[in-house]
């Protein structure tokens, strides 16, 4: 993989250890704050102080001088007790920004890891009732971290299981039925208008069997998520049934290999798996005295078919209300004789909605259908990242539909769309849009926005590894940022013909880097706006 700031990582490792004979610390190779400390910064010395036995700012000339015959470097700065701040040459720049040109789409992008399958399930909410805003969150952040896996490689199977066994859907087929005949909803019933629409969405005779009202009712739920989900840019390869669990003796045939394992043991009459023994703050009922068996029972069985089906490891995305289930789950694994490690359970934060154009909702609860519809898929996905998941989330609906630099997802879109415009006038004009210029002295806002563009693998590697798409939305419009003073500050076109083909890569490569950055968080990148 194309990746010049590993390059550079390269040779200072390289130095590093010639110095040592072998060992290289921690580089601590960051961009400085101020540009006047160099376009990166490290502070190894001082970690190699003790090491050698001798002082910082000794250690730093020592690697100043080796650093400086570098061809990627054009001048080093010893600074305070020890830091090497390092100014990249002419070349680099060139270079990088050739490099991620020839890349292109790909630049980033890591090959095929084999052996890794990794199954990330998400949303599987009920098929009771629309999605909710939460539910959003939980599709948005689910496809982002499935989408950033699959670029660093992993082979991902993206699912989602829906609960339509038990006492819940009961009352389900129940509500659809009462709602159809004009009857009272039961007692702990849906009483949602979309139940009525699925009602009268069923082709069955009034006197039609619950089972029929039920069966039926969640085949149409199940088609109106997926519809749902689709016009939010979220697709599933697989969708499992709770009941096929069932009606397919998966859920025995998970109690009888836990049994197996020796975790499976008898009390009150009922059946129980012994989870305290891998950390779980209780044990677990899988089947009652009465022989029902428990919606933990089926857990048990879903984690088991996961990793039938090769799955070297499962994610699971919930919500706030199922923290313990993390401990839970992975004590199941556990004790069908599974590694508990390969569990990993990712548990996203609520979300609200403000502004005028939440207009009368009642207590401001608005549904993904209602979200993608006030706001438009391209803001509700970008927004419904921008925080980490592990924190409360607003979104200001009011914002997400200004037309303005305020609203950060017109920012960055608009970014691109200009890009493109630029790209479009330089075609007119009949000037050469590809290539390099060989011998341009890049100036300021070049140099910053071609050292950001050149961060991407590691923004995208640490995303991947962090599950935190919020860190591509971060990376994205601080890439708008850096491109909307590129293009105040400079002219593009109107240069010398050196000078016009580097500032033109420049703007391809932003624009690129725009569209493989926005498709990671599923938003769409506009040529015009």
């Amino acid at each position: 993989m194309i990746d010049p700031v590993a390059d550079l990582h390269a040779a200072l490792t390289s130095a590093v250890a010639g110095l040592t004979g072998g060992d290289v610390p921690e580089l601590g190779l960051e961009r400085p704050g101020n540009p006047e400390h160099g376009d990166y910064a490290t502070s190894v010395a001082m970690r190699l102080a003790p090491l050698l036995g001798k002082s910082p700012r000794e250690i730093a000339q020592e690697l100043a001088a080796i650093v400086e015959g570098f061809p990627a470097i054009a001048s080093v700065e010893i600074a305070g007790p020890g830091f090497l701040n390092l100014w990249l040459s002419d070349d680099w720049y060139r270079e990088a920004l050739s490099a991620m040109l020839t890349a292109g789409s790909d630049f980033g992008r890591h090959a095929p890891v084999a052996g890794i399958e990794t199954l990330v399930e998400f949303v599987s909410a009920n098929p009771t009732g629309d999605l909710t805003i939460g539910s959003a969150r939980n599709a948005a952040y689910g496809d982002c971290v499935s989408r950033l896996l699959d670029f660093a490689g992993q082979t991902v199977t993206r699912e989602y299981y829906f609960n339509d066994a038990g006492n819940q859907i009961n009352l389900f087929g129940q509500s659809v039925r009462a709602r159809r005949l004009g009857e009272e909803i039961p007692e702990g019933g849906y009483p949602g208008a979309e139940i009525l629409e699925v009602a009268n969405a069923l082709d069955l005779p009034d006197d039609a069997p619950l089972e029929d009202w039920t069966t039926q009712g969640v085949a149409v739920m199940i088609e109106r998520i997926r519809t749902g989900l689709e016009r939010m840019r979220v697709t599933f390869d697989l969708w499992t049934s709770e009941q096929t669990l069932h009606s397919s003796g998966a859920v025995t045939a998970a109690i009888d290999r836990a049994r197996s394992e020796g975790h499976v043991f008898e009390q009150d009459d009922a059946t129980w798996l012994r989870t305290t023994t891998f950390g779980d703050d209780k044990d677990r009922v899988l089947l009652k005295a009465d022989g029902e068996t428990t919606y933990f029972a089926a857990d048990l069985a879903y984690i088991d078919l996961k990793f039938k089906r090769g799955a070297t490891r499962a994610i699971y995305v919930l919500g706030a209300d199922h923290h313990g289930y993390i401990q839970r789950l992975k004590a199941g694994a556990a004790c069908l004789g599974l590694d508990a490690d390969a569990v990993e359970v990712l548990i996203y934060q609520l979300v609200t909605v403000s502004g005028e154009r939440m207009g009368k909702r009642r207590g401001n609860v608005i549904t993904l259908n209602e979200l993608a519809e006030a706001i438009g898929v391209d803001a509700a996905r970008y927004f419904l990242v921008e925080r980490s998941h592990d924190q409360m989330l607003d979104i200001d609906l009011d914002l997400a539909v200004e037309t303005s630099s305020k609203n950060p997802v017109f920012y960055v879109q608009y970014a691109h769309a200009r890009c493109q415009s630029i790209l479009r006038k330089a075609t007119e004009e009949g000037l050469e849009v590809a290539g390099v210029g060989p011998t341009h002295v890049p100036e300021g806002p070049e140099r910053t926005l071609v050292r950001r563009l050149a961060e991407w693998p590691d923004i995208a590697a640490t995303a991947a590894d962090l599950r935190a798409p919020h860190r591509i939305v971060t990376w994205v419009h601080e890439l708008a940022a850096d491109f909307h003073a590129f293009h105040h500050d400079l002219h593009v076109l109107h240069e010398d013909s050196d000078t016009r083909a580097f500032r033109l890569s420049t703007v391809r490569a932003t624009g690129e880097a725009l569209t493989r950055g926005l498709g990671l968080i599923g938003v769409n990148a506009p040529d015009r706006m």
